[in-house]
């Protein structure tokens, strides 16, 4: 599991939506494969455990729970911070679709930052600030190419 580390540099920092749990577990997979480093909300235990929250719960769970939540929170507080740092100190940005609003607001920041964003899967309607993506893959064998390519 990704634990923040105030030295590391990732390689690639991977939003999407906790109800796409699955599909982004597989995309991490991809990255583990190929030794490629990355941030990984999903995949952060220790921000939840400090937000008094179970990364390992069930979706649906997890996010019925989060939304409850006030805004000005403790939870909700510790998990932007710990987002938001990694995501800053990631070379790349991969959105996996679908995904819901806080993860397009991330790929707004990564594009806001200069960083490259990607995304992979499909999207529901064109939208022109989708340009800001560098290459959105259609699914994971064109992303494993991309990533061989890039290690």
């Amino acid at each position: 599991m990704n634990k923040i580390d105030e030295n590391e540099i990732y390689d690639f920092f991977i939003a999407g939506r906790t109800r796409n749990k699955e599909q982004i577990l597989k995309i991490c997979e991809i990255f583990d494969q190929l030794n490629i480093s990355y941030y990984c909300f999903l995949k952060n235990e220790q921000s939840h455990a400090e937000a008094g929250l179970d990364v390992n719960e069930n979706p649906e769970e997890l996010m019925k729970k989060f939304e409850n939540l006030s805004l000005e929170s403790d939870a909700v507080k510790t998990i932007f911070k710990h987002d938001m740092e990694a995501e800053k100190k990631s070379k790349n940005f991969l959105l996996v679709l679908p995904a819901g609003k806080s993860a397009h607001i991330e790929a707004g920041v990564a594009y806001g930052l200069g960083k490259k964003c990607y995304a992979i899967g499909e999207y529901d309607v064109t939208d022109s600030l989708y340009l800001i993506f560098d290459k959105i893959f259609t699914d994971e064998k064109e992303l494993l190419v991309f990533l061989k390519d890039y290690r």
